[in-house]
């Protein structure tokens, strides 16, 4: 390009095109354009054409098209990128196209994230080194489970940026980011032990037991809802949130029937209710109060406050209700709750009727017969719901007890 020559009145004149296929011209105001669509676009000064003209080439599919032009800054912040993550996942929380268990996650994934870096640090200043960082201080007190599902939430609050148009290139995690491998997962949950409860551990959390205190004996015995959800959870493989979030409409307590589909996939299940189960839940219906909250006022269950029994941001009411009992009757292993799931999908696979059990449990099966099967006969329901009442009830020997 020729340099620009000054005119008598002290104004530079306009530079020449650096060649003659050169897409812009030099504006007045001392910049390279381009007239698109009826409007002026700008893309540099004309000390720089080659900056200019790099710069054209990246915007003009969209200029030309008529898109709305997206920059992609270097400039976010940790915060500004959690925050458009947020926004986006209350989006399809507000259409139903997402859990809230989900979003809670989410919302917790986002907290670490700020919490870690710093609101004010710039995404394009994060490295290997940072995340490694995090890494550690997750395994400072986490299992590896929650590792592993930590660290892939994390990568997707980056991936969502650069899909976004808010960050210029993939994040580059770097190898000490990297998921808990398969092996240690299993080492853990070994160590752990058990996931499941036996029948007569069962019969012990439902009927409450005589355990030995400072002031003598004393008898510990469930809530109503709570002896309720782990009739559930047995019966019918239920989880926190299925008993949380369990609608009064899906019961059928004539015909001893729940109709629910898992809030975490949408996935529909049926489940007959063993007498017991439907016992429990018409005392709780008889003990019930009125929700404190109108948007509760479909749910079954409402503790004795009027509140939800629905998790909240590191907050279970279900699990720590649970966790009272187990602690008083001295039922250890690191067992919880969740626990009464594993037990029906152990038992009731002993059943020899593992569509029947999923279907119950409400998990999909990535197979060609799960997506020709158009039903489940109730009849295969019972057969499996009943043998594994039979396994909770037909046991005679008491639960070993430890001192509370």
């Amino acid at each position: 390009m020729s340099k620009s020559d000054s005119t008598s009145d002290g104004f530079a004149s306009k530079p020449n095109k650096p060649h003659p296929d050169f897409p812009l011209f030099p504006h007045a105001t001392k910049r390279w354009a381009k007239k698109i669509r009826g409007n002026m676009c700008y893309f540099g000064p004309w000390a720089d054409p080659d900056g200019a003209l790099k710069k054209y080439l990246e915007q003009k599919d969209a200029l030309h098209s008529g898109r709305r032009l997206r920059e992609v800054s270097t400039g976010v912040t940790v915060k500004a990128l959690c925050n458009a993550f947020l926004n986006h996942k209350k989006s399809l929380l507000d259409a139903g196209e997402l859990a809230s268990r989900t979003w809670m996650s989410c919302e917790q994934t986002a907290k670490l994230i700020v919490s870690q870096f710093g609101k004010g640090r710039l995404v394009a200043d994060l490295g290997p080194d940072d995340f490694a960082e995090l890494r550690k201080t997750m395994a400072k007190t986490w299992g590896a489970v929650r590792i592993r599902n930590f660290v892939q939430q994390v990568r997707s609050v980056f991936k969502f940026g650069y899909e976004n148009e808010m960050l210029p290139a993939p994040m580059r995690f770097g190898p000490g980011f990297s998921a808990p491998s398969r092996k240690t997962i299993r080492l853990a949950r070994a160590e752990k032990g058990s996931r499941m409860f036996e029948a007569a551990e069962i019969r012990a959390l439902l009927n409450g037991a005589t355990v030995e205190g400072k002031s003598g004996e004393r008898t510990v015995r469930a809530g109503v809802s709570l002896r309720a959800m782990i009739l559930l959870g047995v019966n019918c493989g239920f989880g926190n949130a299925d008993c949380g979030t369990l609608p009064t409409v899906a019961l059928d307590l004539v015909g001893g029937w729940v109709n629910y589909h898992r809030p975490k996939t949408g996935i529909t299940r049926r489940c007959p209710l063993w007498p017991e189960t439907v016992a429990a839940l018409k005392d709780v219906l008889a003990a019930r109060v009125e929700p404190t909250d109108p948007a509760d006022a479909g749910l079954f269950f409402i503790t004795v406050w009027g509140g939800s029994f629905h998790k909240k941001i590191d907050d279970s009411p279900v699990s720590k209700e649970m966790r009272k009992l187990l602690n008083a009757l001295g039922i250890g292993g690191k067992r919880n709750f969740y626990a009464l799931r594993h037990t029906f999908e152990t038992i009731g696979g002993e059943a020899k009727d593992q569509v029947a059990v999923d279907h119950i449990m409400g998990h999909a099966r990535d197979d060609m017969a799960s997506v020709y099967r158009e039903r489940i006969s109730d009849e295969r329901l019972k057969a499996v719901s009943d043998f594994v009442r039979k396994w909770v009830y037909g046991e005679k020997e008491d639960v070993e007890l430890k001192t509370a």
